[in-house]
């Protein structure tokens, strides 16, 4: 059963660590990442290729070093 983006939000929230998948929204990713930046959780982003470099500058602001973000292919 897949997680909203609310659920993931309050998982990072309480300090969990989480991995997503990059195809999300990236309106939902930024929201994700700015969690992560206020718990101090870290959230990795599989298949982030998928998104621009300008569209993951604003994930990887948000999260403010609390994002990893698998490049890989």
């Amino acid at each position: 059963m897949a997680k909203t983006t609310e659920q993931l939000i309050q998982i990072v929230t309480a300090g969990g660590g989480i991995i997503i998948d990059g195809s999300q929204p990236i309106d939902e990713l930024v929201q994700i990442a700015a969690a992560a930046a206020g718990s101090g959780a870290t959230v990795i982003i599989k298949n982030a290729d998928a998104k621009t470099t300008h569209r993951l500058t604003e994930v990887a602001a948000a999260g403010r070093g609390n994002v990893i973000m698998d490049l890989t292919q």
